[in-house]
């Protein structure tokens, strides 16, 4: 038979699992190929897998409710007729005939899609010399995730001397770290010895401000990624005092956290600030009000700088670009990402290909992505390949503010609120000065100081201040 693996696909660079809500299909029925399957959950959006191929569903592997990370098989499509149908069991109906006997043992759910397609070489390589080729097991408990691999090739270890708790003993990514925490990273080079059980573990310590430079970056969800870079401790702990109330972090304020940290420790920040004077969008927004409201529209403040900046960020490669590894990619297309407040939680939709597009169509982008993301009904496409980030806590009051930029990005633009404010301004007839009332606001650029220089960020900030108080009355 020829069986179609169903992964836990990837629905946004910053998600690294998600949580099978509800299986569309049984084991035995026929599907088509892009015929929804099962229903997933992430801690930003909800979306309908659909099969890979037609065929029949012959195997579940992970049951409603459970989370997995991102490439774990959920399940497999047979593509022949007369498929055999496992059950949730695991129990096969009748053996297949055409599949070797002593063949590998499915992967578990913490397995990625990269480990699944180097077992046999991975088998091959560490099966025995004697001649005798190695069980079923055995291959299964010398496998490992890429994160388990990385973390013990940079501390010297043999995954063989490393005691599993997987599956057949496959060592896993806490493994590893309880092996290194108890010594075994100090004995693992010089002997096959597990970690000697007389010496105490070391005292554990707050990471170092800054990663190895010598370290690439792994592949992997947040967690991984802290772990390879920093050990065991993610956040450090405190006491807890009388009165206090401990509860823990919920899904989408773990993986915030844990994106958060990461991401200022990547990139060193730095912030510039410019004043913007909102009288002459101000004037386009009232003049145009009453024909917008007839198309059904509502153009935002934000509409008009998301414009602004689209139409700038082709000027500034750098500013729309990235660091990857001792690389700069040079980002092809401007996909401005706009934070939107779940009031808790954020989450950051993007508008793709935002330099082709009208005021107005902004407008109605941001009006439409805004309400599904509150009603989690984006779809995974719609939180993916931003290259520039915009975020407006000036919406709720606040002055001005420093954001941390998103991994994968260069910059994020922060605007404050735009209030009133008197100002000298010079008269263009008279040429003297005077006191006058306009509407302004603070914007904060935060940008990776290992691709823009300071200079590039003052020409950036300065043209987007000539551009929205002169913006273009046929946007």
């Amino acid at each position: 038979m020829a069986r179609i693996e169903v992964p836990m696909p990837q629905m946004g660079e910053s998600i690294a699992e998600g949580t099978v809500s509800k299986w569309l299909k049984q084991v035995g029925d026929p599907v088509e190929r892009d015929e929804p399957i099962l229903e997933i959950s992430t801690d930003k959006v909800d979306a309908e897998i659909p099969s890979p191929e037609a065929g029949t569903l012959v195997e579940v592997r992970i049951q409603e409710g459970e989370t997995v990370e991102v490439g774990a098989v959920v399940g497999y499509i047979d593509t022949e007729a007369g498929a055999e149908i496992t059950t949730p069991s695991g129990e096969a109906g009748a053996p297949d005939a055409d599949a070797p006997v002593d063949s590998p043992a499915a992967p578990d759910a913490d397995t990625d899609t990269d480990t699944v397609l180097s077992s046999a070489a991975a088998a091959a390589s560490e099966a025995p010399t004697g001649g005798v080729a190695a069980t079923a097991e055995a291959r299964l408990q010398t496998r490992s995730t890429p994160v388990v691999r990385k973390i013990a090739a940079e501390h010297g270890i043999s995954i063989a001397d490393v005691p599993g708790s997987g599956q057949s003993g496959r060592v896993t990514k806490q493994d590893i770290l309880d092996f290194i925490e108890n010594g075994g990273a100090k004995v693992s080079a010089g002997t096959s010895t597990a970690a000697p059980a007389a010496a105490p573990p070391p005292t554990k310590a707050i990471p170092a401000a800054t990663p190895p430079a010598a370290v690439p970056l792994p592949s992997g969800s947040s967690s991984e990624l802290w772990a390879a870079f920093y050990g065991e401790a993610q956040h450090p702990e405190f006491p807890v005092r009388e009165g206090d109330n401990v509860e823990p972090m919920d899904k989408i304020r773990r993986l915030t956290a844990e994106h958060m940290v990461l991401a200022k420790r990547v990139a060193p920040h730095v912030h510039s600030f410019i004043e913007i004077d909102f009288s002459r969008v101000d004037h386009i927004r009232t003049s145009h009000k009453a024909e917008w409201a007839e198309q059904g529209v509502r153009v935002s403040f934000t509409a008009f700088v998301v414009w602004a900046c689209s139409r700038l960020l082709r000027k500034y490669p750098m500013i729309n670009g990235t660091v990857s590894g001792n690389n700069i990619i040079h980002r092809g297309r401007v996909n401005v990402g706009i934070a939107v407040d779940l009031d808790p939680g954020l989450i950051v939709p993007v508008i793709h290909d935002t330099d082709g597009l009208s005021l107005v169509g902004i407008g109605k982008k941001i009006i439409d992505l805004a309400t599904r993301a509150r009603g989690r009904k984006l779809a995974p496409q719609e939180i993916q390949g931003s290259t520039f980030s915009i975020t407006n806590p000036g919406v709720l009051g606040t002055l001005v503010g420093m954001p941390i930029i998103p991994l994968g990005t260069a910059a994020i633009l922060g605007t404050g609120a735009i209030e009133k404010r008197a100002v000298v301004v010079e008269d263009p007839i008279t040429g003297t000065d005077a006191v006058a009332i306009r509407k302004r606001a603070l914007f904060s650029l935060a940008y990776d100081h290992r691709l823009v220089d300071g200079a590039d960020a003052a020409r950036f900030l300065a043209e987007l201040k000539d551009l929205m108080e002169d913006f273009p009355e046929d946007a």
